[in-house]
């Protein structure tokens, strides 16, 4: 995004699975605690539905809407942090994830926006985008997460 006003986080890899799996790992509650350090997503996949993902002792982190869902290859989320009160206070941001597929693996693209300058969330998912991605990919092609604690 070249907008001065705005930040974002683009993490970009590539999978060596089908799209259908990919997808199913995304939108799956017991596989999602498996590579996002025990939280879990409460929704019903459908636009504009709300969303919520719980830490693993029942808080909520985040909240939002699903803005558009189109399986297995976009899903759009409205993006609000609910723990950390500042950021909370920039509200919400915009997360857009794709799935493209490839010859032997699926190009996953995941997008972070947020309309203002400096956004501590947008700095707050790029540190925890790469470990929930890099679990999931492990996941996926192993069997086994790569990291076992979100530090």
């Amino acid at each position: 995004m070249s907008d001065a006003n705005a930040s974002t986080f683009v993490y970009v890899t590539y999978i060596r699975t089908t799209p259908e799996k990919l997808w199913s790992a995304l939108t799956t509650t017991d596989f999602m605690t498996q590579y996002w350090f025990g939280m879990s997503i409460e929704t019903d996949w459908r636009a504009g539905s709300t969303w919520k993902l719980q830490f693993p002792d029942g808080r909520v982190a985040d909240t939002g809407e699903i803005v558009a869902i189109d399986p297995p290859r976009r899903l759009v989320l409205e993006w609000r942090n609910e723990f950390k009160p500042e950021l909370h206070a920039e509200g919400p941001a915009r997360c857009t994830i794709e799935l493209e597929p490839m010859t032997d693996a699926v190009k996953l693209t995941i997008t972070h926006t947020m309309d203002r300058a400096g956004s501590k969330l947008i700095e707050a998912v790029s540190g925890g985008w790469p470990k929930i991605v890099a679990n999931l990919k492990s996941l996926l092609e192993t069997g086994a997460v790569a990291l076992t604690r979100n530090s």
